[in-house]
């Protein structure tokens, strides 16, 4: 297949490659600025072409474009500057535009797009405000849509907003104007390429051996559990660590709005929401698709997070056999979890007494773990408490181990000591149907 410019027209004679070419290699003007030599290569690639061979050779007869233009009109950009010309041409047409570095960059977790000269990165734990530019807002809402596009959505004034998730499943968020009164805005959440053992984040100074000994004993025992912490707190990433533990015979299925768990259990069914189509129809919920697991025979239901009435659902399938599920949500402490899932199951089920849902909860929920990504970047572990019983209407709770602040060192990271609580489970008798009351004992020596 042939490939040409616009406004030229190659011989049949000529060999069959991909190639894009030039239009008026006899046309001169004078020096021009890199802006304008974009837009004079942009005349000379016809989009349809360009659209059916590889991304590679694309962007090798971008790069060879920018070079003859430049040497053709004068052009006195350096080497430099002509490469880097070629490569935000590249990257517009076969990537995300400028930010395809930062999405290469495996240090960064968050790319947060706030205008066309405004870029932050979250790099190990802390924000940072890059170097990165957009040549104005018409070019981020460029790539919004691209993305929007990539997933069946559209993002314009009609529909400011929208979700959506990229190839290697990062999350990603929009938001044009109106709502957004400055300059569209993208955030993205990076999908981790390494799935993190237990171990690792004991390395990495999430929580200590001992510590992860327990979580690792919370998962093999096949207690319900509830992770809990703020956005960016490391909730998925303990989480998918935690499910290490999980015996590879059991059948798992995920329910998550945008598929970023990492089960290495070969009996996994992967589950993820749908949202409303263009026409208004096809929205699928994750409440929808929690009654849905329920009827394929689960061992385990593991729910990416709760965000609403769903929580009730979560609830019902832990208390009708499927012990072990783990799910997620937002809170800033244990107890602040138990009274988010009691207001999520209300908003769905206004008329249910108030005891009658926190008995729920307390048949259902074993142990709520809390995360927190602290002041020195770190995402750490900082609490896990057990659930006990309901006394009257209030639930009663103990916390099994606790993060206290000691010291800042001298690079500024957080130096403190977990203490537990040497005292007889509520789930004892779960330990010793599994074997595991003796570790779980030297586990909290340990701490």
């Amino acid at each position: 297949m042939k490939i040409f410019g616009k406004r030229d027209m190659a011989p049949e004679s000529q060999p069959a490659e991909a190639q894009i070419i030039p239009v008026s290699p006899t046309i001169h003007h004078p020096i021009i600025e890199a802006s304008a030599l974009r837009e004079r290569v942009l005349k000379e690639i016809d989009p349809a072409a360009a659209a059916e061979i590889p991304a590679a050779l694309l962007r090798q007869q971008i790069e060879k474009i920018v070079h003859d233009i430049a040497s053709e009109d004068r052009i006195e950009l350096s080497g430099r500057e002509q490469q880097r010309v070629a490569e935000e041409l590249a990257n517009d047409m076969t990537g995300y535009g400028p930010l395809e570095s930062l999405l290469n960059d495996a240090r960064v977790t968050d790319i947060m797009v706030n205008g066309p000269s405004n870029v932050y990165v979250e790099r190990y734990g802390k924000l940072e405000r890059t170097n990165v530019r957009f040549r104005d807002a018409q070019h981020i809402a460029t790539i919004a849509q691209k993305i929007a596009a990539q997933v069946g959505r559209r993002i314009d004034d009609a529909s400011p907003m929208v979700d959506a998730r990229l190839p290697d499943g990062s999350r990603v968020n929009v938001i044009f104007p109106p709502l957004a009164i400055d300059s569209p805005c993208i955030s993205i959440r990076k999908f981790s390429k390494r799935s993190l053992a237990l171990q690792d984040m004991v390395e990495l100074g999430s929580m200590s051996s001992g510590v992860a000994r327990l979580l690792e004993i919370i998962a093999r025992s096949r207690l319900n559990v509830l992770v809990s912490g703020g956005t960016g707190s490391g909730k998925t990433t303990l989480m998918n660590a935690m499910s290490r533990s999980i015996d590879h015979a059991e059948r798992i299925i995920t329910v998550e709005d945008a598929a970023e768990l990492q089960l290495q259990q070969p009996h996994v069914i992967r589950l993820e929401t749908r949202p409303m189509s263009l026409e208004g129809t096809g929205l699928v919920t994750q409440r929808d698709l929690v009654w849905n697991a329920l009827r394929m025979r689960p061992d385990r239901i593991i729910i990416g997070e709760v965000r609403g009435p769903e929580a009730f659902d979560m609830l019902q399938a832990m208390n009708t056999g499927h012990d072990g599920s783990i799910s997620t949500l937002h809170a800033n402490t244990t107890r602040d979890a138990l009274s988010r899932v009691e207001n999520m199951v209300m908003m769905g089920h206004v008329n249910l007494p108030t005891k009658a849902i926190r008995s729920q909860i307390v048949s259902a929920l074993d142990v709520i773990v809390q995360v927190e990504r602290m002041r020195d970047g770190v995402r750490r572990v900082t609490q896990i408490s057990e659930i006990c019983n309901l006394e009257g209407e209030v639930i009663t709770m103990n916390d099994i181990v606790k993060f206290e602040f000691g010291r800042e060192d001298s690079q500024g990271r957080i130096v403190g000591q977990y203490k537990s609580l040497q005292a007889v489970s509520a789930f004892a008798d779960r330990l010793e149907y599994f074997g595991l009351d003796r570790a779980w004992n030297e586990a909290l020596q340990e701490i």
